[in-house]
Order: structure tokens, then C-alpha cells, then sequence
């Protein structure tokens, strides 16, 4: 059986932008000089923050220069199997 999803892909996104964002403050860093040391455009930091709205190579860099890149390494690797066909599939 299907999970229920309960949110939009935006409302997931916006959630994500927002613990980025806060992230970001906790280490006193602007949107200015996460830029900078990013490589990501201010405005594209902007525009993420506020509609969570950004490609997953400039997510990537924003991860890296706040030192979260292992966050990102680790996206989809503990999943469980969500039946017996998904075993069957892997091992093909």
C-alpha cells in the first residue's frame, strides 16, 4: 500500500530552504557571504530562501561551503525495501 503524501513537492522544498536558512543564522553567516563563499549567486540564495526554488548543483555548493555536504552524501542510502519485488529488482 502507498503512502499518503500529505505535502506538495513546493511545501517540502520551502522546508528544506527553511532549516538551510536557519542553519545559515546559527553560523552568523549573510545571504552575502554564503554567496561568496559558495560560488552560488546572492540572488539565487535569496530566491531559495524564500521559495525554496534552486538547482542541485547550487544546493550541493551551499551544502559543501556550510560544511553539511555529507547530509547531501547521504540522501537515499539507508531506505528500506518496501516489498519483496523491491529485492527481486535490485538483484537483477
Amino acid at each position: 500500500m502507498e503512502a499518503l503524501v500529505w505535502e506538495t513537492a513546493g511545501e517540502i522544498d520551502k522546508k528544506l530552504a527553511g532549516r538551510v536558512r536557519n542553519i545559515r543564522k546559527r553560523r552568523s553567516i549573510s545571504q552575502e557571504k554564503l554567496a561568496d563563499i559558495s560560488g552560488v549567486s546572492y540572488g539565487s540564495i535569496k530566491r531559495f530562501e524564500v521559495t525554496g526554488q534552486i538547482s542541485l548543483l547550487s544546493l550541493t555548493k551551499i551544502a559543501m561551503a556550510l560544511d553539511m555536504a555529507d547530509e547531501l552524501r547521504n540522501l537515499f542510502t539507508q531506505i528500506p525495501y518496501k516489498n519483496i519485488q523491491e529485492v527481486i529488482n535490485e538483484n537483477r
